[in-house]
């Protein structure tokens, strides 16, 4: 029997997410909470991860009383190989992406668009040098070229190893070598996975797991690392600025354009088109007074870190955004985007337009966006959500709130700048204590947790015990209404940090952009490790997803504990129907790769396990604890 809605005080910690969800209600609008409550309870056997449908012998459930499925495989091996492929569909994800980057870097190569360019060289050559392309006396267009056939060999079958991973301390990679763990391509390791998990191939669980984690560090080393750093080659490199969010963001008397999704190379057309003067006089034609670019999730974290765009919400936020009744289009890429979005969206006038062939929805308004056409395809878009604001039923819009200032745009070339050109005053200040190590806290919305409770509880209860926060992806929105986002929150701070980021003029939690963008805590565990001559599991260093829900998510903390870093999530991925698999992720990886996950849904308790590792970790390292 589906159980009741809960009452909306127990979803959500935010005062405007409980006035959308009411005014939902009150409009027959079902929502994610809803839903999932239609849901409940879920498949124990989905739960357990012990559900295998890999052939049509079955599908078989695995249970004390049934111990094999009809081809003889055990829970250990079934839970291993449904965990493998929910691996290989995030690093599909965030790859994919990093590829759809490369493909407009060769359009700009091939003179095939004039919408987009590179915007950051001194980024481009940097890059190239790391991957030995050489740089000296060549024009920029002959080095991109060369940095573009490297990147596209990483998706393939003739490496060795990823171009990123030049980046990796010696001792990682001799770890990789060692476990047969190292990244040889984005697309191989996908496939190997795929096929090791069709019946009658990899049937020893430890073994199929090893290569998720190889399928994992292709992700985070290269799909997720190159969908970064080109972005910032063609778009910008962030650099610190002020902006705004929550649905305050949203304007009663303007033009309001949702961006959603992952990938900024449609969002950053339709901002451009947005900006037009012409575009700008239409809308004023019709009464507004502009237009209102604002983000959801990774799409909005991209054009926030690079343009100062202002956050109407994260995962859970998305559905109520359009219940506003001021949104006049939801313009979506790929990615975390619910379906349910075009149905809320034919409640009111807004417009839901997909972009991407590979992300359509049934009853959206579809525009085919390629880099030779991608700005003239924007206006389009833009001018329906102008000529939507005509049609708006100005009764039933509701803005809950007045938005909240945040600090954005802190990419490591950011820091590093700020810190006077080398990471040293960063590791000068880790020997000190005042700075006593870093957590990144990254990922998404879960409706089965109170919205934000665990992503804002752990933050302030880390930056108490001087340990700094790097915030990506829906942690952000969390975290910037909550008042961590902005260089007052020095006073929710230990007094170490508090000196520390005072002296800077910067928070205590830094916002490192969106998902993909992981990638740059790599990148920054990585120098620092190099750095001190030490391998990263060495560093006192974290990661956490406290409410984290998708494949990617579950791909970003296995390249991460794979990578060395001693990992958190609140939930458990559906394994625990194998003791042979969860021992190997909470206690066995350990004794590998010099990290484990650790389950813990209570974020004062979360803080205080990451507390004791910065301490071990410290210790060893023969700094104060």
């Amino acid at each position: 029997m589906a159980r009741e809605p809960k009452p909306i005080d127990e979803l959500t910690i935010w005062d405007d997410a409980k006035a959308m969800i009411r005014k939902g209600r009150a409009e027959g609008i079902e929502t994610v909470h809803e839903r999932l409550a239609q849901q409940t309870p879920h498949c124990k056997f989905c739960e357990l991860g012990t559900t295998c449908r890999n052939c049509t012998m079955g599908p078989c459930r695995i249970s004390e009383k049934m111990p094999r499925g009809v081809c003889g495989a055990d829970a250990h091996v079934v839970v291993a190989r449904n965990f493998g492929r929910f691996i290989a569909g995030g690093a599909a994800g965030h790859s994919d992406h990093g590829r759809d980057l490369i493909e407009v870097l060769e359009a700009i190569v091939e003179g095939e668009t004039g919408d987009y360019r590179i915007t950051d060289e001194a980024k481009l050559r940097a890059i190239a040098a790391e991957v030995g392309v050489q740089t000296e006396g060549r024009a920029v267009m002959d080095v991109a070229r060369d940095v573009m056939e490297v990147f596209y060999g990483d998706f393939g079958s003739r490496k060795k190893e990823v171009a990123f991973l030049s980046r990796v301390p010696q001792k990682r990679k001799d770890i990789w070598n060692k476990l047969g763990m190292t990244p040889r391509g984005v697309d191989r390791e996908i496939a190997e996975m795929m096929h090791r998990t069709h019946m009658g191939c990899d049937n020893d669980a430890p073994n199929t797991l090893i290569h998720a984690a190889r399928t994992a560090l292709a992700d985070g080393w290269s799909g997720s690392m190159i969908g970064t750093e080109l972005s910032d080659v063609i778009f910008g490199t962030p650099t610190p600025r002020m902006s705004t969010a929550n649905l305050g963001v949203i304007k009663k008397d303007q033009v309001n354009i949702l961006v959603h999704g992952h990938n900024p190379v449609v969002s950053e057309m339709i901002l451009a088109a947005a900006r037009e003067p012409e575009m700008v006089a239409k809308a004023k034609a019709l009464g507004a007074t502009g237009i209102n670019v604002a983000g959801l999730c990774c799409t909005g974290n991209e054009l926030l870190m690079r343009q100062g765009i202002p956050m109407a919400g994260n995962h859970l936020m998305t559905e109520l955004a359009i219940i506003t009744g001021a949104v006049e289009a939801i313009v979506v890429d790929y990615q975390c985007i619910m379906p349910s979005l075009v149905q809320i969206s034919g409640c009111y006038h807004t417009k839901f337009i997909d972009t991407a062939q590979k992300a359509r929805f049934t009853g959206g308004i579809h525009f085919d966006i390629h880099p030779h056409n991608a700005l003239s395809e924007a206006r389009k878009i833009v001018e329906i959500a102008v000529n939507a604001f005509a049609e708006r039923d100005a009764p039933r819009v509701d803005i809950p709130c007045e938005p909240v200032e945040i600090m954005t745009g802190f990419s490591n070339e950011a820091i590093i700048g700020a810190l006077g050109g080398s990471l040293d005053p960063l590791v000068q200040a880790i020997a000190s204590g005042e700075i006593r190590g870093a957590v990144g806290i990254v990922g998404c919305n879960n409706p089965k947790f109170k919205q934000d409770s665990m992503n804002v509880g752990l933050a302030k209860e880390l930056i108490k015990r001087d340990i700094l926060v790097l915030a990506t992806g829906c942690v952000t929105t969390a975290a910037g209404k909550a008042g961590l986002l902005v260089p007052q929150a020095i006073d929710m701070a230990g007094p170490g940090l508090k000196k520390v980021c005072g002296a800077l003029g910067i928070p205590p939690v830094l916002h490192y952009g969106s998902c993909v963008d992981n990638s740059r805590i790599m990148q920054l565990c990585a120098a620092l490790a190099n750095a001190l001559g030490v391998d990263i599991s060495d560093l006192p260093v974290g990661a956490s997803s406290p409410e984290w829900y998708s494949e990617k998510a579950a791909a970003i903390g296995l390249y991460a504990v794979a990578s060395g870093i001693y990992t958190h999530l609140g939930h458990p991925p559906n394994i625990l129907g194998s003791t042979v698999v969860t021992d190997l992720a909470v206690s066995g990886l350990e004794g590998l790769v010099g990290a484990s996950f650790f389950i813990e849904p209570d974020p004062v308790k979360t803080a205080e396990m990451f507390d004791i590792r910065i301490r071990a970790k410290r210790k060893a390292l023969g700094l104060s604890e």
